[in-house]
């Protein structure tokens, strides 16, 4: 939608024509239904929809360099990480590639379930294109205020844009579990924010009235200032934390993944292959 043919220049999303993956590999830092006991088998692609003051992948989200990957390329990917026993196949910030990703399962379908961890930011079409690829849906919703989405991620219409996504989400899916294990569903990640507890709140009230509290919440606590913030720039406070645990609680989200406050640490985000 930004109108840049992509063949001849990069996008809003600061990428080219073919895919840059920076990591795929067995990753044991999702949900524990995702990653189970094997891990799950990520891939970390280059660039992003978004622009967020505080991401943790900035390295590769803002400067999308690498080895460029066609469809089929890609294919061969899913085929090792699951002979490497990944539990899935784990597509991470893969949004401005979504033709190239549906072009790769003509060539090879993956035989585990096929994740798809995004910014939430998405088209209500690009859910539908991919809803016969994907199983799993790992969507963040961030902002309940349009403000603070523009403010922090540089996109507009934030709010009404994840929740229409989400929303089609739930309708495609239905949540299933082997051993453990998920297979098919839906998780909403939301990370919570120093200083802006009004905006969790906002979160689990739209998830609440919209989708509604059996669907699971992942409620993060992992917020580390990287190199790149110019906004926030101190960790979450535990009392912050807990106020919006506290508030998820009393909405009954009883199925809510809650973090312990030691994963705020850098040492979570894998080493990128730049």
């Amino acid at each position: 939608m930004c109108g840049v043919d992509r063949e001849r220049e990069k996008g809003v999303c600061l990428c080219g024509a073919e895919p840059i993956v920076n990591r795929a590999a067995l990753h044991s830092y999702e949900e524990p239904p995702v990653s189970g006991t094997r891990g799950s088998g990520t891939i970390f692609f280059g660039g992003c929809i978004m622009r967020c003051d505080f991401c943790q992948n900035y390295r590769i989200s803002r400067n999308p360099v690498g080895r460029s990957y066609t469809p089929r390329e890609l294919s061969e990917l899913y085929k090792r990480l699951e002979s490497e026993g990944a539990h899935n196949i784990n597509f991470v910030s893969a949004t401005q590639w979504t033709d190239a990703v549906i072009e790769s399962f003509k060539f090879y379908r993956p035989k585990v379930p096929v994740v798809w961890n995004t910014s939430g930011y998405e088209r209500a079409e690009t859910v539908e294109r991919l809803q016969e690829f994907v199983d799993i849906w790992l969507p963040d919703f961030k902002y309940s205020s349009e403000e603070l989405g523009r403010k922090l991620s540089g996109r507009s219409n934030y709010p009404l844009t994840a929740l229409n996504a989400i929303s089609l989400m739930r309708k495609l899916s239905r949540d299933r579990y082997v051993q453990g294990i998920m297979q098919s569903g839906l998780i909403i990640r939301h990370l919570v924010l120093p200083g802006y507890l009004s905006n969790s709140f906002g979160v689990l009230d739209m998830i609440k009235k919209e989708i509604g509290t059996q669907t699971t919440v992942s409620i993060m606590s992992q917020f580390t200032p990287p190199e790149c913030s110019e906004i926030i720039l101190r960790r979450l406070k535990p009392i912050e934390y807990k106020a919006v645990v506290r508030y998820a609680e009393k909405a009954g989200f009883g199925n809510a993944y809650i973090q312990e406050l030691d994963s705020a640490d850098s040492s979570y985000t894998p080493p990128f292959e730049i």
